[in-house]
């Protein structure tokens, strides 16, 4: 299957957009997370044991919820984007290994994996995730020490 030179560059946009939203949560740049997404984006992380809602919201509860790792790690990958004009559809696989604090100072890692299923606009700055439903497929987040994720 070829690609014009305009699909190219949409995908490529795309994939930065999902690179720069796993670089804002991992190092807890919210007013970078919040560039990735639309004013009215709505935003999914119940399967994870988060919050849903608007991007406000759940901005809101990330921001105080990931002060407790000092560590985390979002890797997106495998993304299979469907382009339609100035909208597209997509599903990338994450993994996020996550750690919290042990009483031995080190840190007690677990990891989460799925989906994130989102949909894209075009905007004036650029592709924006207008919804995110994140669809949770394994947590090794069995370890007594771990919270639950909700704030």
């Amino acid at each position: 299957m070829g690609y014009t030179i305009e699909e190219i560059r949409d995908r490529l946009e795309i994939d930065d957009l999902l690179t720069r939203y796993a670089t804002a949560v991992d190092t807890q740049n919210w007013s970078l997370y919040d560039s990735c997404f639309t004013p009215d984006a709505f935003i999914d992380y119940t399967s994870a044991g988060g919050v849903k809602g608007d991007l406000k919201e759940v901005s809101a509860w990330l921001s105080k919820t990931m002060k407790i790792f000092p560590m985390t790690q979002h890797v997106v990958s495998n993304r299979d984007i469907q382009l339609n004009g100035d909208e597209a559809s997509g599903r990338s696989v994450f993994y996020n290994p996550m750690g919290l604090p042990d009483p031995d100072g080190g840190l007690k890692l677990f990891i989460d994996g799925g989906y994130y299923n989102d949909k894209f606009v075009r905007t004036s700055e650029g592709w924006k995730i207008a919804e995110r439903i994140e669809e949770s497929s394994y947590s090794t987040r069995l370890h007594p020490i771990l919270p639950p994720m909700r704030a």
